[in-house]
């Protein structure tokens, strides 16, 4: 199956993992609604929506660049109703867009606490509530949310409880929505990669290049979202899916292309700290 004349609606698609997908569904010939709140060049930050749209549209796309903070409703609400009235309609929402901070809880200031549960809980939910009326009219829709397999191991709470909890609450759309439109032929699932991957907050946050190097380009994601896009939406939800064992079911089994250095050992690529 193919993503040609689908429409995506994906969040934080400026850069990182959200640009990747839209990259990847651009080859189908997607239509690609690109969500995020980066409409002019950060000095810290790689892309813009304008950069990525043209970058979608040059890979075979077509692009709708929509500056977007998903904590805001009714930005949200405009978004998909401009998307839909653009495109004709709404396929697939990719939840991607995140906030991050690894900090323990004397370290993490309430401000930090309300950013990543307002962006990557509430953020999620917002925008399927606002897609769903589109994806149930939809012909295969899905929803597809970057975020970790629900486990409960203290050890992925302990070190950066603020940031679990929100990332985690990203997951519990997918178990929750998952169950509630079971019968309505909404596919809701979540994937998330096995290593580390090269990405603005990695390079920013979480150790710079000689961490990154140790990681996967965010490619490997999008080619397993791809994956898991095109399958039948019903019978495939509330789903935690990796990426690693998305395409080695689907066949691959060359994975050094995806690392950044190709050379390291792949005993030596750091796997992400949900896994």
């Amino acid at each position: 199956m193919s993503l040609h004349q689908r429409t995506l609606f994906i969040t934080g698609a400026s850069r990182g993992v959200g640009l990747a997908i839209a990259l990847r569904a651009a080859r189908d010939g997607a239509n690609i609604a690109i969500a995020a709140k980066t409409d002019r060049p950060h000095p810290r930050l790689p892309g813009t929506i304008h950069t990525a749209a043209e970058a979608i549209e040059q890979a075979g796309g077509r692009a709708l660049p929509l500056t977007v903070d998903i904590r805001d409703e009714d930005q949200v609400a405009a978004a998909v109703e401009r998307t839909a009235d653009h495109f004709g309609g709404i396929d697939i929402l990719v939840n991607n867009a995140s906030a991050i901070r690894l900090s323990g809880t004397l370290d993490t200031e309430i401000k930090h606490f309300d950013l990543m549960h307002q962006v990557n809980a509430r953020g999620t939910f917002l925008c399927a509530r606002a897609c769903l009326p589109h994806l149930l009219r939809a012909d295969n829709p899905h929803v597809l949310t970057l975020s970790p397999p629900l486990n409960l191991k203290p050890e992925h709470f302990g070190p950066h409880l603020a940031y679990s909890l929100a990332k985690f609450g990203m997951s519990l759309c997918t178990l929750g929505l998952a169950e509630e439109f079971r019968d309505r032929g909404v596919a809701f699932n979540s994937l998330w990669p096995r290593t580390l991957l090269d990405t603005a907050a990695v390079r920013n946050l979480l150790g710079g290049e000689g961490v990154a190097r140790r990681g996967r380009r965010p490619e490997i994601v999008a080619d397993a979202a791809h994956v898991v896009l095109t399958r039948a939406a019903r019978g495939q939800t509330g789903q935690f899916l990796i990426d690693e064992a998305v395409l080695r079911e689907a066949g691959v089994t060359d994975f050094r292309r995806y690392q950044v250095d190709p050379d390291l050992a792949e005993s030596a690529l750091m796997d992400d700290l949900f896994l």
